[in-house]
Parts: C-alpha cells; sequence; structure tokens
C-alpha cells in the first residue's frame, strides 16, 4: 500500500495525480489520496491533519445479512469521497438529558447500512510507522455513533497518534439472541453481531492502516461506558486475538457499579437468558420466524415492543463464559468522580460518596482480578476535575465528563474554559499517547503514574491535582 499525503505546497505539482486546493474560507484545504485494499479514498486535510471520513469497513448488514457476522466491504473503482461521517446505525433520536448536552450525541442520520469508520493522522505521513487508537463509543448497546463532536480525532493525530473512530450495531440490530439465528450459525450462537463489528473494524485497521502511516503492530482499542465494556470483553474474546497491543477501560466496570448496575463481569448474559428474551421479541412483534424478523422494516427494531436492554451474550464463540485476558495486553483502566450523577436519587453528598466507594472497590477487584492471570501492567485512574458549568454544579465529575480531555475536545462545549483544564487535557492526551506509543504511560515532564498491584493499589488522580494517590475515594 502506498502512502500518498500531500502537503499544500506540492499541489502544484501534483495536479496530474487529481490532487486540488478548494477555497474554505481563511485557508486552503486539501483534498488527499489513499489507496486501501478495496480502492482509493479522498480526503481532506485540514490544519495538518488528514481525515477521511465514512471509510466502510464491512459490507452493509442489510436483507439476508441483517444478524450475521459482517462480511467483508465491496470493493470500487475509481477514487471514493471520504470527507463526511456515513449515517450511524440504528437507533432512538438523540436527545440532551441529564449531563449530557447534545455535544455528547451523534448529530446526523441513522441507517441500517452503517458500518463506516473515520481515520485522522498528521498529513504528510512520513517517517516511523506511527501508533494507532481505535475508540469504541458508549451509549449503553443502544445507541451512540462515531460523529459525536467530542470523538473528533484530530487534536491527537496532530500528537502522533493515527485516530480511528468506528460505527457498529446496537440495539436488537446489534445484539438479538434467538434460537434460529443460533442453529444457522457455525457458532451455534447469536445475539453478539456489535462485537462481531468492532472486531471486524479491527481487522480492517492492522490490514489497511499502515496507508495512513499507521503501525499494525501498535494498536491501542479504547473505550467509554458500553465502550470499555465492549474492549474489556475484546480483552477476552479468541476473535480478538492479535488484533491490539494496548487497551484503555474508562468508565466500565466502576462506572456500573457506582450507578447501581451490574458489573461487566455480569454484562454479558447467558445465550439461553438472551435466546428466551429474543423469542419473546420476535412473539411481540407478530414474527415468528427469522426470515420475517428480517423483512420487517429497521425503524420497527429501534424499540420493539417488551424487549428490554440489548447487550453482549455469553456465547462461547465471542464472549466465553471464563472471562480470562486472553488478549493480554497493557491496560488503562478508571473512573469519573461522579459516575452515577445523572441518577435522580443521587445528589445527596452521601450517595455521591457510596457510589464512589463502590465504583473504586469495583475497579480495585477487577484489576486485581486481571492480575492473578495476567503477564502486562495495568494503570488505574481517578477523574474528579468538574468540567465548568455554573447553571448545573450538582452533576460533578459527571459519566463521560473526561471524554474532552481526553481527545482534546473541550472546544466544542461551550463552557468557560480555565487554563486549568486546558493543562489537564494536554497532560491526559500526554499521558494516552504515550500509553499507545509504548504500553507505558509515563513520560518526561508528567507525574508520574505507578502500575496498579493489589498488595498497595494506588490510581493516578486526574484534576485540580494530578499525582498518585491510595485506591480509595477522597
Amino acid at each position: 500500500m502506498t502512502r500518498r499525503f500531500v502537503s499544500t505546497l506540492g499541489v502544484a505539482a501534483l495536479a496530474a495525480c487529481a490532487h486540488h486546493v478548494e477555497s474554505n474560507g481563511p485557508r486552503d484545504v486539501v483534498r488527499d489520496v489513499v489507496r486501501v485494499r478495496e480502492g482509493t479514498l479522498r480526503g481532506v486535510v485540514d490544519g495538518g491533519v488528514a481525515s477521511f471520513k465514512g471509510v466502510p469497513f464491512a459490507a452493509p448488514p442489510l436483507g439476508e445479512l441483517r444478524w450475521h457476522a459482517p462480511r467483508p466491504a465491496a470493493a470500487w473503482s475509481g477514487v471514493r469521497a471520504a470527507d463526511r461521517f456515513s449515517p450511524a446505525c440504528m437507533q432512538r433520536a438523540p436527545a440532551a438529558f441529564g449531563p449530557w448536552t447534545l455535544e455528547f450525541l451523534l448529530r446526523g442520520p441513522v441507517s441500517e447500512d452503517c458500518l463506516y469508520l473515520n481515520v485522522w493522522t498528521a498529513a504528510p505521513a512520513e517517517g516511523a510507522p506511527r501508533p494507532v487508537l481505535v475508540y469504541v463509543y458508549g451509549g449503553g448497546f443502544a445507541s451512540g455513533s462515531s460523529d459525536v463532536p467530542v470523538y473528533d480525532g484530530a487534536r491527537l493525530a496532530a500528537k502522533g497518534l493515527v485516530v480511528v473512530t468506528i460505527n457498529y450495531r446496537v440495539g436488537a440490530l446489534g445484539f438479538l439472541a434467538h434460537p434460529a439465528l443460533s442453529a444457522e450459525s457455525p457458532d451455534h450462537a447469536s445475539g453478539n453481531y456489535g462485537l462481531l463489528d468492532q472486531i471486524a473494524a479491527l481487522q480492517w485497521v492492522h490490514d489497511n492502516v499502515a496507508a495512513f502511516g499507521g503501525d499494525p503492530s501498535r494498536v491501542t482499542v479504547a473505550g467509554q461506558s458500553a465502550g470499555a465494556i465492549s474492549v474489556f470483553l475484546l480483552t477476552t474474546s479468541p476473535r480478538a486475538r492479535g488484533l491490539f497491543q494496548r487497551a484503555v477501560i474508562e468508565s466500565g466496570p466502576d462506572a456500573l457499579a457506582a450507578m447501581g448496575m451490574a458489573t461487566t463481569r455480569a454484562a454479558a448474559r447467558p445465550l439461553a437468558d438472551a435466546e428466551r428474551a429474543g423469542l419473546a421479541t420476535a412473539r411481540a412483534l407478530g414474527t415468528p420466524t427469522v426470515a420475517e424478523l428480517r423483512a420487517l422494516p429497521a425503524a420497527q427494531l429501534v424499540s420493539p415492543p417488551g424487549a428490554g436492554r440489548f447487550g453482549p451474550v455469553v456465547d462461547g464463540a465471542v464472549v466465553l463464559d471464563a472471562l480470562a485476558p486472553i488478549n493480554d495486553v497493557p491496560t488503562i483502566a478508571g473512573m469519573n468522580a461522579d459516575e452515577g450523577s445523572s441518577a435522580p436519587d443521587y445528589a445527596a453528598d452521601t450517595g455521591k460518596a457510596r457510589a464512589r466507594e463502590v465504583g473504586f472497590e469495583s475497579l480495585r477487584r477487577v484489576l486485581a482480578e486481571r492480575s492473578t492471570t495476567a503477564r502486562t501492567p495495568a494503570y488505574a485512574y481517578y477523574f474528579d476535575r468538574v468540567i465548568p458549568w455554573p447553571e448545573h454544579p450538582e452533576f460533578g465529575a459527571f459519566h463521560t465528563s473526561e471524554v474532552p480531555y481526553v481527545f482534546g475536545t473541550l472546544d466544542v462545549l461551550p463552557r468557560p474554559w480555565t487554563a486549568e483544564d486546558r493543562r489537564l487535557s494536554e497532560t491526559m492526551m500526554a499521558y494516552w499517547v504515550n500509553f499507545a506509543a509504548r504500553g507505558d504511560p509515563n513520560g518526561p515532564g508528567l507525574p508520574t503514574w505507578p502500575a496498579f498491584a493489589p498488595d498497595g493499589a494506588t490510581v493516578l488522580e486526574l484534576g485540580p491535582r494530578t499525582g498518585p494517590i491510595a485506591a480509595a475515594p477522597r
């Protein structure tokens, strides 16, 4: 695969290669061309970073491909425009709620044809291959999209990463289990189509990221909330073996525990239970056969009657019953101080303190259990910086509030940011970039982040103060 990123100075000389400059306000935008396995892509270079959006990593899961493992994307001829996000996977229309303003929610259309990803990389892509960060969005396995503004990868790409954000199927279309679907599967299992999408995206990255200047031997898979649970499950999945070399779990088991929900280890339910729920969903829809289910308009499956929540399934193929780290890779895991602050009964200080205690204990237990079999280090964090929000101080350091600090996207949120916020964001980006590059977040000019040890558990506090603390809330 060739790497052909063009600087603004080289446009005239390479006009014959179909590159061109077009006006975009005060500066020029250079469209550029990259060759991947399926064909040629034209992206956009802006501010020294190239972006390629709406890149297919799998075939559209339509018709007979609904509730199947993703198939390879079709090749195309000519040059495919990669200058805008694809539709998100089918889900309810977004609406701001609790602390989650629209900056944290999808912005564009939805479609069942949604298996696309986006790439950001510094241009030109010359020199040594760069570490890669693949981000998996949260949303309770019912919503989420790679077009969310706080997930923009440009700032991290400018600091030396190749950043990839992916779509994956959610809700019933991503996680419906059914005995007939299990019977037609070579694995005799069903229900983990959204996780299989994530694995297919990682495979695409492995095969193609060198074309964007990325190093396929240094891939970090990161996620938050449901994305964090996904990452945890990917570290235990034989299907993801060898597709990534680091993992970042932001607000996974600890956040769920703090909000009074099941921890990560209970997030994947037994196949038999999921199949019974799938049968109930089919009956409620009046579609007794899989063929009839596949014939339904996708919109009818966004919130099917009597379905409850959909999510990962212990199917014995993608998710095993014993959740040991098959993919033993260096790991970052952490939580926010006020994970459950959107809950109606969470406002009292005693409720916040109790939730933090539960979250910390869950985080400690998950990492302690990991340490019994893992040979690679883990690094734990505690994020307690309150996003400046004078109108809603009650939300504190809420669930998801660390994400714009990690991506360096503070300015997509209309908040009275201070120099302290920007310093913290720079610090967190430096830790994440170091970790993606070497499997160790530490580096020059940063407070030391000790590796987690069960007999002397410490975490790194990230907030008004950054430094190690004992693994207990302050």
